[in-house]
């Protein structure tokens, strides 16, 4: 007697097929739902960073008679001329050009002495190399504060009150914690076979570091660069602290040196704004995209 493979019914088939659909169907509903929700919560937390920022902007278009009664964000009849009577009567040039000088200097000696010093601690074997590096990175959890009476007794005691040296060379020193960290990650990924071959072709230690170093951690160093950037450019306390001579003062000082001095020209104060917040905001729109990749390869290798 002979046995048949059952075959199965049409129905059932057609049944398993529709419920099939319907399961991908709902979890494409639930995926576009989770992906809606969180582009919306996305979209409300960049409109209330992007909002102060608009407002501050129609502001210093607006007079100091329409700033409070006019409520659109962009006035029908703006007022220019705030902007150029901000930098030259609230002196915001002077701040400004203040700013990139210190923002310049801070950058370039973070980032050539981090850099060597990661360079040592990645590549090169002596004792006491991981305690010493350790204790770099600990300053990173001392606060500002808690330090600043002791820097203002050295910088007193070294002459360097109400200097331009004296106002940098604590940010340097502050931003080479981080340099180490996020650069030296970065240099021990580095081939053995890439030094090797450099000191084949003549290359000493400084010649591997500057040939074959610096070249494979360009993202890294556009990170440490932001952020350095950041950092000076926004700094106010060691300035307050430092500076007395209105013609050091960087802009975040003059801003407020500015306010206690005209109180009520609203206008003038966020035009003075607007110009100490949109240098800042495009370095860090055309680098952004350095940032994600710096940091997430350091973490991933620390």
């Amino acid at each position: 007697m002979s046995v048949t493979a059952a075959t199965p019914e049409p129905a059932v088939t057609a049944v398993k097929a529709r419920s099939f659909k319907a399961e991908r169907t709902i979890a494409r509903i639930k995926s576009a739902l989770r992906s809606t929700g969180a582009h919306l919560i996305l979209i409300l937390v960049a409109a209330s960073c992007i909002f102060p920022l608009i407002w501050m902007f129609s502001s210093a278009l607006k007079t100091n008679a329409t700033v409070f009664t006019d409520m659109s964000l962009f006035p029908s009849n703006p007022n220019w001329g705030t902007f150029a009577t901000a930098w030259t009567k609230g002196k915001f040039g002077v701040y400004f050009f203040n700013s990139v000088f210190y923002t310049t200097i801070c950058v370039f000696g973070v980032l050539v002495i981090s850099s060597l010093a990661a360079f040592a601690f990645a590549r090169f074997q002596f004792p006491g190399k991981n305690a010493i590096y350790y204790t770099f990175l600990a300053t990173i959890m001392i606060p500002v504060p808690g330090a600043i009476v002791a820097l203002y007794i050295l910088l007193m005691k070294l002459g360097l009150v109400d200097t331009r040296l004296g106002y940098m060379l604590p940010q340097i020193n502050g931003g080479l914690a981080l340099g180490l960290f996020i650069l030296r990650p970065f240099f021990e990924r580095i081939p053995k076979d890439l030094e090797d071959a450099a000191r084949i072709d003549g290359c000493g230690r400084l010649g591997i570091y500057w040939h074959v170093a610096i070249p494979l951690a360009k993202p890294a160093l556009a990170v440490v660069a932001l952020f350095t950037a950041l950092n000076v450019w926004n700094e106010f306390m060691l300035a307050q602290l430092v500076l007395q001579s209105q013609s050091l003062m960087p802009l975040q000082l003059g801003l407020v040196k500015f306010w206690g001095g005209t109180l009520t020209e609203y206008p003038l104060l966020m035009a003075g704004m607007t110009i100490s917040v949109v240098p800042i905001v495009i370095a860090y729109v055309f680098l952004q995209r350095h940032i994600i990749a710096g940091v997430t390869a350091g973490a991933l290798k620390g």
